[in-house]
């Protein structure tokens, strides 16, 4: 029988080797470093993964819609580009192309759906399902459990405005020498962040910019259509908190692609 002291110094041993981050205790201390680190490193892990899901299901619809050659499907193109950003190994991609592409793979039909967060916050649930009789019932009960409440179609829509949003890498887009051909090829508005330079453009202008963009040889992060909302809403931090808990628990649902709301 193995001893629960040597598994738990073989699983140390793992994380030294495997996991860069760790390397730096000693094994004696790996333990107690791992327990104070394990949460947010697997809420990493959970979160890579729901991003590959999600980016699996985009390349899917993608290939039903527009068949596996990235060169002739710009939605494909698209989705394999949001792939590399979220660094989602080339090998997974390809399998992900080439199972779409048989006919036994099931299809995905795309459906959003509105509602209410707590203290009236509006949410726009965006879902990829093979089984919408499952989601909606599943979209609902997380509204409900988390003190929010499912709307009918149009309810909160309005509040939103369709938008292609492109992220960049700030180090790697000099914006004081492309801004203007950013602004030329539609963007409306240019945000910078900390890290990323964001450009907003309409939704009629979203493949005109993705085509610019091919042209030049600028590779965003990611590239997609988003539900930008028109207004925001301030709450406090204890509410913001209670907003946040039905937002997560829309997002863990494995039929969600996004969600979208105006909480400031």
């Amino acid at each position: 029988m193995v001893s629960g002291r040597f598994c738990q110094y073989f699983r140390n041993k793992v994380l030294f080797l495997f996991l860069p981050e760790f390397r730096k205790y000693p094994l004696t201390n790996m333990g107690r470093i791992f327990e104070k680190r394990k949460h947010k490193m697997f809420a990493r892990f959970d979160k890579m993964a729901k991003a590959f899901t999600r980016i699996g299901k985009d390349i899917a619809i993608a290939v039903k819609q527009g068949g596996p050659n990235p060169d002739n499907n710009p939605r494909l193109r698209m989705a394999i580009q949001n792939a590399k950003g979220v660094n989602m190994p080339k090998d997974r991609v390809e399998a992900a192309i080439k199972r779409a592409s048989s006919k036994e793979e099931k299809d995905f039909q795309e459906i959003v759906y509105e509602g209410y967060a707590p203290h009236g916050v509006p949410v726009l649930v965006e879902c990829a399902t093979d089984n919408p009789t499952r989601t909606v019932a599943n979209v609902r009960l997380h509204f409900s459990k988390n003190g929010g409440s499912m709307g009918n179609s149009g309810s909160v829509m309005f509040m939103f405005e369709r938008r292609g949003v492109f992220r960049f890498d700030a180090l790697k887009l000099n914006l004081d020498e492309v801004e203007l051909d950013l602004i030329d090829a539609g963007a409306e508005d240019i945000v910078r962040e900390e890290d990323d330079i964001v450009v907003y453009t309409r939704f009629t202008e979203f493949g005109h910019m993705q085509k610019f963009l091919e042209s030049k040889g600028w590779e965003p992060k990611s590239s997609e259509l988003q539900y930008v909302p028109t207004t925001t809403k301030e709450l406090s931090e204890a509410q913001q908190d209670e907003v946040m808990e039905c937002i997560s628990a829309l997002e863990e649902d494995d039929d969600v692609q996004n969600v979208f709301h105006n909480l400031a």
